[in-house]
């Protein structure tokens, strides 16, 4: 198991290399078996990350400090971004860790545009 201040490491270089758009360090952090879950993204493989999410890498700063919390071989991460198109965000991520690599990240955010009003809807209509 690693220890708290390994997976906050990890964390921290994954930002930074999604804020510089360095794929090869990137590249680096993700285990082979890698997936990334958001509202958006449904337990995705490594080969899609790259293809649908790494490609806004450098398009936003992330603001300091970040808040992240460890335990074990998982860390929570909660940030906020500046500078990107259509304003900043605050998101939370669940890091997930194995043999020193990143194995999995699970993203949190609020209702997408739209989403609200169709929760809504469905609420009222069952």
């Amino acid at each position: 198991m690693m220890g708290d201040n390994d997976v906050a490491s990890l964390a921290r270089r994954y930002f930074a290399a999604s804020q510089a758009a360095d794929r090869e360090t990137m590249e680096a952090l993700l285990a082979d078996d890698f997936t990334f879950t958001s509202p958006w993204d449904d337990h995705i493989d490594r080969a899609a990350y790259f293809e649908r999410c790494f490609v806004h890498a450098g398009t936003f700063r992330f603001q300091l400090p970040m808040k992240i919390f460890a335990e074990g071989d998982e860390a929570f991460a909660l940030y906020e971004t500046e500078g990107k198109p259509g304003g900043t965000f605050r998101n939370t991520e669940l890091f997930r860790v194995a043999d020193g690599r990143i194995r999995s990240i699970e993203v949190f955010f609020g209702f997408i545009p739209g989403a609200r009003d169709t929760a809504a809807g469905a609420a009222d209509a069952g």
